[in-house]
C-alpha cells in the first residue's frame, strides 16, 4: 500500500463518518474501553448479551472477511466508479467535516457530540449557541499554534529545504512544547483547558473473536466495509495523483482484509484511512512506507511506555495541527472552476457530492455522488452523439458539417456518423434523431403512399408530394462501441423502410465486435438481415455511383 493511512482507532472514525454506532447496537467508543460493560442486541429472537468489545471485534472480523471475498473476486474494480470530480469533492467535503469537528476544540467549547444524519449542521448550531462560552486561553493557544505552523510551512520550511534536506519537525515541536507548557503551567486546572487525558499503556492480550456474533453483525458490516474501503481508496487516489504513483485497488482490499482479520484477534477496530492523519504525515515529508513504519514504531513506544507523558497535551494544539494540515484539501475546491469549464456534468457531480457530504453525512454524500455519476452515464448513453458528415474537397476526409465549414454534403447522399452504443434503451431516440438529421421520415412516406393506394391513387415516389432527391444513406459505425440484438433489428428495420422508398442504406467501417454481433443476429433470424457493409465511406460512395450509372 503506497499511500498514507492510519489504523489506530479507525473504527471510531468509520462510525463517526457513517453516523452509526458500532454495528448499530448502541456501542460507543467509551463503552469499548470498559470490558465489563454489556450490550443487548435488539430486535433479535431470544436474549443476546455481549460486551461492546466482543461486538466490535466481531464486526472487525466480518469486515475483514468481506474484504477478502471482494479481493478474491477482484471487486476492487468498483474504484473505477470514483471519478476525479467525485473523489475531489468527497475529500474536500470530508475536510470541511473534519474542520467542523475541530472547531469546538479550537475554541475550548464543551458541546455534546452529535450523531446520525445532519450531525455537522447540528454541531455548527451548537457551536454558535455556545460561542459565548469560548475559552479565551484555548483560543489564544490555538491562534499561536496555527500562526507558528503557517509561518513554518509558508516561510521557514521553503528556506530550510534549501539549506538542509531534513525538514523542521514543527508538528512534533508543537506537541512536545504544548505538553510541557500545559503540564508546568497547570493549564487544565488554572485555565480549564481540555487535555488529551488518560492514555492507557500496554497492548491487549490476544483473544478469539465471538464467532456466534458474525451472522448478527453481517448486514451492518457490509456498510462499514464499503464506506471504509471507499474512503481509503479515495485518499489513495488523491495522494497517488499528487505524488505521481499508481495504486492497485485489489491490493488495497487484500491489505485491509488481512489487517482486519488479524486485528480482530487483538481487540482492534476496522481500519480505514484517516484524512487528518494522512495529511499530517504527507505534510511533514512522508513519502514511502518507511514513514508508516517509523510512525508505527513511535506509536508502539508511546502505547508501551511514554503514553502518560502526553496526557497534559491541550486538545486545541492537536486541533490546530489538523486544521493547518487541511489546507491542501481546501485548495482542491479550486478544481470546481476547471470542472465547470470543461464539463457541466462533472461540476454537477462535484457540487452535489460536496453539499450532501457536509449537510447530510459522509456516507450518504459518497452514495449520492456515485448514483449521480451513474445516472449521468446512463443519460448520456441514451442520447449519444449523431451528426451528418460532409467531404473535404480533394481529400478522402469526411467531417461534421455542423462544425467544419469546409465540409460539403454530397448531393443525393446523407452520411451519418454515430458515436456511442446502440441498444434497447436508445433505439427509439436513434431513429428519431436519424430521421431528423436526414430530413426524410420513410415511415411517414410509406404511410402516405398507403393511404393514397387505399383511395385508388397509385403514384411513384418521384411523382408524389413527398418527392425528394435522396438516393442513399451511409451510416458510419466506426465510433459505434456496442450494439445488442435490439439495435441490430432496429438498423434492419430502418434499412427496409428506406428500401421501400427506393433509398439505399449502407453501413461502413464496422468494427469486428459489431460485425460479429450482426452475424450472430442474422443466424438467429435465419438469414433475414440484408445489410450492405463497406470498409470505408469512399468505398460505399464508389459502389453507389457505379450502381446508379449501371441503371
Amino acid at each position: 500500500m503506497n499511500h498514507y493511512w492510519h489504523s489506530s482507532g479507525t473504527f471510531a472514525v468509520v462510525c463517526l463518518m457513517t453516523g452509526k454506532t458500532v454495528a448499530s447496537y448502541s456501542v460507543s467508543h467509551n463503552d469499548i474501553t470498559n470490558p465489563n460493560a454489556t450490550t443487548t442486541l435488539p430486535n433479535l429472537p431470544g436474549e443476546y448479551s455481549y460486551t461492546p468489545m466482543q461486538v466490535a471485534t466481531a464486526v472487525t472480523l466480518m469486515v475483514g472477511i468481506f474484504q477478502i471475498i471482494m479481493y478474491i473476486f477482484r471487486l476492487g474494480i468498483i474504484s473505477t466508479l470514483l471519478s476525479d470530480p467525485l473523489v475531489n469533492s468527497f475529500t474536500t467535503g470530508a475536510a470541511v467535516c473534519v474542520l467542523i469537528s475541530q472547531i469546538k476544540d479550537l475554541f475550548g467549547l464543551k458541546i455534546p457530540r452529535q450523531k446520525g444524519y445532519f450531525k455537522f449542521i447540528f454541531t455548527l448550531v451548537d457551536i454558535f449557541r455556545g460561542i459565548q462560552n469560548t475559552n479565551l486561553a484555548a483560543l489564544l493557544i490555538s491562534a499561536i499554534t496555527i500562526a507558528g505552523l503557517v509561518l513554518n510551512n509558508e516561510f521557514l520550511k521553503p528556506w530550510a529545504s534549501k539549506k538542509c534536506s531534513i525538514p523542521i519537525p514543527i508538528e512534533l515541536i508543537a506537541v512536545v512544547s504544548g505538553t510541557l507548557i500545559s503540564k508546568y503551567f497547570c493549564f487544565p486546572t488554572m485555565y480549564n483547558i481540555q487535555v488529551v487525558g488518560d492514555i492507557p499503556t500496554g497492548l491487549p492480550a490476544p483473544t478469539v473473536p465471538t464467532f456466534q456474533l458474525l451472522h448478527l453483525v453481517a448486514t451492518d458490516s457490509i456498510a462499514i466495509t464499503m464506506v471504509s474501503y471507499t474512503i481509503t481508496i479515495s485518499m489513495a487516489l488523491i495522494f497517488a495523483q499528487k505524488l505521481n504513483y499508481k495504486i492497485n485497488s485489489n491490493q488495497e482490499l487484500l491489505a485491509m482484509g488481512l489487517s482486519n482479520i488479524t486485528g480482530s484477534f487483538f481487540s482492534c477496530m476496522p481500519v480505514s484511512a484517516s484524512l487528518s492523519r494522512s495529511l499530517i504525515q504527507q505534510t511533514v515529508g512522508g513519502r514511502t512506507q518507511i514513514a508508516s513504519v517509523v510512525s508505527c514504531i513511535i506509536l508502539l513506544t508511546i502505547l508501551l511506555w511514554i503514553g502518560p507523558f502526553f496526557e497534559p497535551l491541550p486538545r486545541c494544539v492537536l486541533a490546530s495541527i489538523i486544521v493547518v494540515a487541511l489546507k491542501g484539501m481546501f485548495q482542491q475546491a479550486n478544481q470546481l472552476i476547471k470542472f465547470w469549464k470543461l464539463n457541466k456534468c462533472d461540476a454537477l457531480i462535484w457540487i452535489a457530492t460536496f453539499l450532501t457530504v457536509i449537510i447530510v453525512n459522509i456516507d450518504i454524500g459518497l452514495l449520492a455522488g456515485i448514483i449521480i455519476s451513474l445516472a449521468i452515464i446512463l443519460l448520456q448513453s441514451l442520447s449519444p452523439y449523431i451528426c451528418l458528415l460532409g467531404y473535404i474537397p480533394n481529400t478522402d476526409l469526411y467531417l461534421d458539417i455542423s462544425r467544419f465549414k469546409a465540409a460539403i454534403e454530397i448531393p443525393g447522399m446523407k452520411i451519418v456518423h454515430y458515436c456511442g452504443t446502440l441498444n434497447f434503451a436508445n433505439t427509439s431516440h436513434f431513429k428519431t434523431e436519424l430521421y431528423k438529421l436526414i430530413g426524410v421520415n420513410p415511415t411517414k412516406i410509406i404511410e402516405h403512399k398507403t393511404k393514397l393506394r387505399e383511395k385508388g391513387i397509385y403514384m411513384d415516389t418521384e411523382d408524389s408530394e413527398d418527392k425528394q432527391e435522396l438516393r442513399c444513406v451511409i451510416m458510419d459505425t466506426s465510433a459505434l462501441s456496442y450494439i445488442d440484438s435490439s439495435g441490430v433489428i432496429t438498423l434492419n428495420s430502418v434499412m427496409k423502410e428506406f428500401q421501400q422508398i427506393d433509398v439505399h442504406f449502407y453501413l461502413v467501417s464496422c468494427r469486428t465486435p459489431i460485425f460479429e454481433t450482426i452475424k450472430k443476429c442474422d443466424l438467429y433470424l435465419h438469414g433475414t438481415l440484408t445489410f450492405k457493409i463497406f470498409a470505408t465511406i469512399q468505398d460505399a460512395r464508389t459502389y453507389l455511383e457505379k450502381e446508379m450509372y449501371s441503371r
